[in-house]
């Protein structure tokens, strides 16, 4: 990441907008945005799968189930954050992994300029692909601050993605057992 570039275009954003540069607590703005935007991003350059190790070979095989894994992420129109949890279910064919890296995964994912139906979709392929279980259900609920402060501006819309994969796709009362789950 060149956080050089993005001092160099926070301070041409805050001239733009009339900020006055000299004023001490504006003029460190462009190295903390900066410094920000490397925490925030720094998702990028990793590779979510390195993050997803199978664990164990097990016999479990009914769902495995993490609600409520927060998230932040950097909607990729706007550079708005949007924010909200995932909550993702899986059924192992033999493998399994520790639970958090299940949620490293989902933070490695959304620390990137994202959107919504992307994130969800990656969660979901990055699990099938490394851990081959009989199936996947990825839900994410968020609330975007592009809705919430800008344009229609209404505050406390929840947007709500899912993808299934595998046997809760296949199957409706797979589906339905996960989604209850979520539910409760």
């Amino acid at each position: 990441m060149d956080k050089a570039k993005i001092e160099k275009g926070v301070k041409l954003i805050l001239e733009a907008v009339g900020a006055n540069l000299r004023h001490k607590d504006i003029a460190v703005t462009p190295l903390r945005v900066a410094q920000m935007y490397e925490e925030i991003l720094s998702g990028q350059e990793k590779n979510p799968e390195d993050e997803l190790e199978v664990v164990l070979e097990h016999k479990h095989d009914e769902i495995i189930l993490l609600k409520d894994i927060a998230l932040y992420s950097l909607c990729e129109h706007h550079l708005l954050p949007f924010i909200g949890k995932a909550h993702i279910a899986y059924i192992p064919d033999k493998r399994i992994t520790g639970l958090s890296k299940i949620a490293r995964v989902v933070d490695v994912l959304s620390r990137r300029l994202q959107v919504q139906e992307r994130l969800t979709t990656e969660i979901a392929d990055v699990i099938m692909k490394k851990l081959k279980p009989k199936g996947v259900m990825v839900v994410i609920e968020a609330e975007h601050l592009c809705i919430s402060m800008r344009g229609i501006k209404k505050p406390g819309t929840v947007t709500t993605t899912s993808v299934v994969r595998g046997i809760f796709l296949k199957n409706q009362k797979t589906r339905q057992e996960a989604l209850s789950l979520i539910r409760r």
